[in-house]
């Protein structure tokens, strides 16, 4: 945590026993009326939406990172033998040797072995991502995908290896016909298992702290782009169901207690259009009638993919998908870029996080259409294939060192807690001390003390979403309501907060603004009643307020019932209802029971955040299900594990109170 002079300020008045004087503000406007309900819309924050990509171990440390990514179309063709990778159309289709002290004792301490052991170090979850595409670097040697001696002048070529090309012919005619041997070498799924049995060798499996995460490749919808000296043709809806059934069962049979994340596909056309109709209308046009989806039904990909990975468990007896894993860079003019850009972009910028989630918003992009990204995923996700979660594991609004990529990461980071997003993986990750960072410290470190925005989304709204942002949470922890303010604003807004199922108190408040770019700042505290207080929010800033006990409705009485629906050696499908027997609505409910054997696990569950620490199990409400009426009633369930015997849970608690059965 770096303190700004401003801290160091606060700390000088305390230590000399004094008290923290506040700057009078400017002449502020009038903002829009903010609203917290503590007792309303609430569902637990997945902690794993704070993950980057490739952070040093000097932010994840300070961020607490809780997962890391290792990614990119650089991974597609790596070889854990040899530390090498391929960088595709990222450098001139070339195969370039990773940095290694010794070379000789691989594939020991390979990079990804080191990206592992800095995840232990810091306490963070790892993602590696499979090279399911079926290539590899051959040998640990440079070599080039389109040599200029081999295949012709070409358009672009690698200054510092000037034999090395793009691929392109100078009159711009991609080269085609290129032997993919001259870089990489073909692998099938025993390369999973291998690879995963030299991780767990070093670090244990996915359950012993081992490596957690396994993406099903990155981006193969783009394939014939990214990747074309080995892949030049798109890939069809068949072959990609084919290719993971292959080595998402390999995963799982290397590491049975491992997650995988698919089809990881680069944005919302994924969801529409596999690759091989990608590739050819791109070329032809065809986007009005693409041929591999009316081979296909006319059904898009994203929900006949999931439809495909349900398919394979009702056959099989096995989850070979955890998570549905889509990419998501703005496609509005600079927006994802790192220049922060002209005014009008910075603008832009702000406004287009709303595609993250708002059904009125049109995508100011070629796409010209509502996204409603995370919504949308979970739709096709309950739908589809009930249990599986939602990940975006690249994902970046771009500006890095601007306060106006700062004030829109920190947006987009409320939104995926608000919304119920359950994994994301910023791409890449920044500098510790670019301001996109602080944007992070707000709800990971703000007080450099590890103090972190709650896990406990509750209902937050804002007159203005425009102008000003608010989300809220509560914290497991100590059961502080914590609020963040992000003033999207050229202007210092003055706006009242009014509070629902609160306490009155003294809130303490962090900030990172464009008045002080060096780091979070400890501001004044601020008195709150139980309805609420009145702030002044400054330009172009965001605002974290902690509010100590801000409380909550607890759940009325309650009934739970258990059933096993169908049970085979080792293990078991069970579905609980839950149901508000009280004269009160229930908004936000976590059921909590005890197995009665030791040997009894979740593996799977759906319709509710599901967590097991020894016998105790816990499930919390997703968004959609939380608010229970008196007599209304919810459906959950899991898929689990037993050894020796599997007997029923007999007590149950909601919101930590008793319930019948």
């Amino acid at each position: 945590m770096r303190t700004a002079p401003a801290l160091l300020s606060v700390a000088l008045a305390a230590a000399l026993g004094g008290s923290v004087i506040a700057a009078r503000p400017a002449r502020a406007a009038t903002g829009p009326a903010l609203a917290v309900d503590t007792t309303a819309a609430r569902h637990a924050i997945s902690p794993d939406i704070y993950g980057m990509n490739f952070a040093d171990e000097d932010l994840a440390r300070d961020l607490r990172l809780p997962v890391r990514r290792w990614g990119g179309n650089a991974t597609s063709r790596y070889n854990f033998r040899n530390d090498t990778t391929n960088r595709a159309a990222d450098w001139y289709f070339e195969n370039i040797p990773n940095d290694n002290p010794d070379p000789s004792t691989l594939p020991d301490g390979s990079e990804t072995d080191r990206f592992v052991e800095q995840d232990r170090a810091t306490g963070t979850k790892t993602i590696l991502t499979l090279p399911m595409i079926g290539w590899v670097a051959k040998d640990r040697a440079k070599a080039c995908g389109f040599s200029v001696a081999k295949y012709g002048p070409q358009q672009q070529t690698d200054q510092w290896a000037p034999d090395c090309g793009n691929g392109v012919t100078p009159d711009g005619t991609q080269i085609t016909g290129n032997d993919p041997t001259d870089t990489s070498v073909q692998v099938g799924p025993q390369y999973a298992k291998d690879w995963i049995a030299h991780l767990k060798s070093r670090y244990g499996g996915a359950a012993d702290g081992g490596v957690q995460y396994y993406d099903l490749d990155n981006e193969p919808d783009i394939w014939h782009s990214t990747q074309r000296d080995v892949r030049p043709t798109g890939l069809g809806y068949d072959e990609l169901r084919d290719r993971t059934y292959q080595w998402a069962a390999a995963v799982k049979e290397a590491d049975p207690d491992a997650k995988t994340l698919g089809p990881v596909g680069w944005g919302l056309n994924s969801i529409f259009y596999s690759g091989l109709d990608q590739d050819q209308c791109n070329r032809t046009g065809c986007w009005s009638n693409p041929p591999d989806k009316a081979a296909h039904g006319g059904e898009d990909l994203g929900p006949w993919y999931l439809d495909q990975m349900r398919a394979y468990e009702q056959a099989h007896g096995t989850r070979i998908l955890d998570y549905f894993d889509i990419h998501l860079y703005p496609q509005q003019s600079g927006v994802s870029g790192s220049d922060p850009g002209d005014a009008a972009t910075k603008e832009l910028r702000l406004r287009s996080t709303r595609q993250l989630w708002d059904p009125t918003y049109v995508d100011e992009s070629w796409i010209n259409q509502p996204v409603q990204m995370i919504p949308r995923m979970r739709a096709l996700v309950d739908q589809h294939y009930p249990g599986t979660k939602t990940a975006m594991t690249e994902y970046s609004w771009g500006a890095f060192g601007d306060i106006n990529g700062a004030l829109a990461e920190a947006d987009v980071l409320g939104i995926f807690g608000r919304e119920g997003l359950d994994m994301a993986d910023l791409w890449t990750a920044p500098t510790s001390d670019q301001p996109v960072a602080d944007a992070f410290r707000i709800y990971r470190n703000y007080d450099g003390k590890d103090g972190a925005f709650g896990d406990t989304s509750v209902k937050a709204t804002s007159e203005d979403q425009g102008k000003l942002a608010i989300y809220a949470a509560q914290r497991s922890s100590d059961k502080a309501l914590t609020m963040v303010v992000v003033n999207k604003t050229g202007d210092d807004l003055t706006s009242p907060v009014a509070l629902t199922g609160a306490s009155a108190g003294t809130a303490q408040v962090y900030r990172y603004s464009s008045a002080d770019l060096t780091g979070v700042v400890r501001q004044a505290d601020q008195p709150v009643t139980a309805t609420g207080f009145n702030a002044t929010f400054p330009a172009d800033s965001i605002t974290m307020v902690v509010l100590p006990s801000g409380g909550a409705t607890s759940a009325g009485t309650c009934k739970v019932a258990y059933t096993i629906g169908s049970s085979w050696p080792g293990g078991f499908t069970a579905s609980v209802s839950v149901t508000n027997t009280g004269t009160k609505a229930v908004d936000g409910w976590k059921l909590g029971f005890d197995f009665p054997d030791a040997g009894q696990r979740v593996t799977q569950g759906w319709s509710a955040t599901w967590q097991q620490t020894g016998k105790s199990v816990t499930a919390t409400s997703l968004s959609w299900n939380g608010h229970l009426n008196p007599g209304a009633a919810t459906s959950i369930g899991f898929n689990g594990t037993w050894t020796g015997q599997n007997p029923v849970p007999t007590a149950f608690t909601l919101n930590g109170q008793k319930c019948g059965s």
